[in-house]
């Protein structure tokens, strides 16, 4: 009778444990591993996804990842991505629901050598100009629209060079002007050995041209079952948590980023500068996508050059049921 009484018992702290084991989550980023995915690595480290029931997974992004493609084959539950990559692959079939948007503000920029005399983006005319490709060519192309410029080379208009991942082309003078981040590739230029007065700098948010950029997205399809929905209301709480904590502690979560770096090319100085530009595009986000925002990244997507990234207005490409529950509303 003790020994089934003992049985009974350790069959109960099995199931017991079983019940209280963390829900585990993928996280797919869209980039390698630095401070642009800080509140990740913050929520991981200071035990905020532990602390809300989860067993977060981060896998960094590269050149030859595409977390459209991640997430759509089943490599990961969410992912990091910007929203003209999200709204593209949707229309292709691939239905991506934007669930979170920490980033409140767009860092991407238009970076010019002051040498070259470009002063307002009325002297953009007749210059070459970086640009990056795969979807992120999208609020550049609706820019120049906006200015009536051409972008074949013709002298009414600008002429465009890819852009690498890289800030080689305003460095060589191979490129007026090159896209960059306000938290990566501007400070790349600074550390050459360019000083801020050398460069004339176009912020897209400035030109009212800015899309969205790292939100949170999942397939439409796992938002039907509620206990994926919950899990992914703690994952935004807790993420928001470590993002919120970046800010209060960026010393401390540059270390953090750093000990994530399974490659070691991240170095303290490039990241503390990057946190803190970060810092500053998450700054007054509670994670709920803002409409307006939606709504002017859609439009810009839609008038974005003769091939735009989309041909028609999405629908159900957002929801705010995570959030909402993350917020306790």
């Amino acid at each position: 009778m003790k020994s089934m009484m003992f049985a009974v018992a350790g069959v109960a702290a099995i199931l017991a444990g079983a019940a209280r084991a963390d829900d585990k989550v993928t996280l797919q980023l869209k980039w390698v591993t630095q401070a642009q995915f800080a509140g990740y690595y913050a929520a991981k480290d200071k035990g905020f996804y532990k602390a809300e029931g989860l067993d977060v997974t981060i896998k960094p992004g590269g050149p030859d990842v595409a977390p459209e493609q991640v997430l759509a084959g089943g490599g990961a539950d969410v992912v990091v991505d910007w929203l003209p990559a999200a709204l593209a692959a949707r229309e292709k079939g691939a239905p991506m629901v934007n669930i979170a948007q920490p980033f409140k503000r767009s860092g991407l920029e238009l970076t010019c050598r002051a040498d070259t005399g470009i002063k307002k983006p009325e002297d953009l005319k007749g210059r070459t100009l970086g640009v990056w490709f795969y979807g992120n060519e999208y609020p550049f192309l609706n820019w120049m629209g906006k200015l009536k410029f051409k972008t074949d080379g013709s002298p009414d208009g600008v002429k465009v060079v890819k852009q690498g991942f890289n800030v080689d082309p305003l460095l060589q003078k191979q490129a007026d002007c090159i896209s960059t981040m306000t938290y990566n590739e501007y400070w790349q230029v600074i550390d050459a050995g360019y000083k801020p007065e050398q460069l004339t700098v176009f912020n897209y948010t400035d030109e009212g041209v800015a899309t969205l950029e790292d939100g949170l997205y999942v397939m439409e399809d796992k938002l039907k079952d509620p206990a994926f929905v919950d899990k992914m209301a703690r994952f935004v709480k807790a993420s928001m948590k470590g993002w919120d904590y970046a800010r209060a502690h960026p010393e401390e979560v540059v270390k953090i980023v750093l000990d994530n770096d399974s490659t070691g090319a991240q170095t303290e100085h490039h990241q503390t500068q990057m946190l803190s530009e970060v810092n500053k595009l998450t700054a007054g986000s509670d994670g709920k996508l803002d409409k307006d925002d939606y709504e002017r990244t859609v439009k810009t997507l839609l008038t974005g050059g003769s091939d735009p990234v989309i041909s028609k207005e999405p629908t159900g490409a957002y929801t705010t049921a995570v959030t909402d529950k993350a917020l306790g509303k």
